[in-house]
């Protein structure tokens, strides 16, 4: 990774970056989400389902794969999210994006591999966020490139920004 100048985080998503808004339907019983079909038309394959959680206040970032894509929502709490494009090939090279998702903006994230990215639970209470990656999990080589998240050469910010 080339050390970059920083920029803010950007309108325009990142190159083959994906944000589909998700419909909760509630009624007297409870609520429904889908999350993720097989015939949606970003559906690019099944890996496996993982739920991860992070603690209020912490960054959980930077990674990147190389070959699996990331489809990623939020389903307790709020996080927020950040994206780097460090691939040299990419019309979006060196910009970032920024979202903030879960319980009060649900949507589905889809990261394609070579895009660094991670989230901080901005909720006061632990986050849940469940991926559905294209490739599993291989323990003994895995497809996961990471680099610190303060001091790893991404020119993002994770403090809060107030005002």
């Amino acid at each position: 990774m080339k050390p970059r100048k920083f920029q803010p985080p950007t309108s325009e998503l990142l190159h083959g970056v994906e944000v589909h808004p998700l419909r909760v339907i509630p009624d007297e019983r409870g609520r429904l989400m889908e999350i993720l079909r097989r015939d949606d038309p970003f559906f690019k394959g099944f890996g496996q389902v993982y739920l991860t959680t992070v603690f209020p206040g912490v960054v959980k970032a930077w990674h990147y794969h190389k070959l699996q894509h990331d489809l990623f929502t939020c389903v307790r709490g709020m996080v927020k999210v950040a994206l780097y494009d460090d691939r040299e090939d990419s019309p979006t090279v060196g910009l970032t994006n920024e979202f903030c998702i879960g319980e009060h903006n649900p949507c589905l994230i889809v990261i394609p591999p070579g895009v660094y990215h991670g989230w901080k639970c901005v909720s006061e209470y632990e986050a849940y966020v469940v991926n559905v990656p294209t490739e599993p999990y291989h323990r003994s080589d895995p497809d996961e490139y990471r680099t610190d998240p303060h001091e790893g050469g991404i020119p993002y910010d994770w403090s809060r920004k107030d005002g």
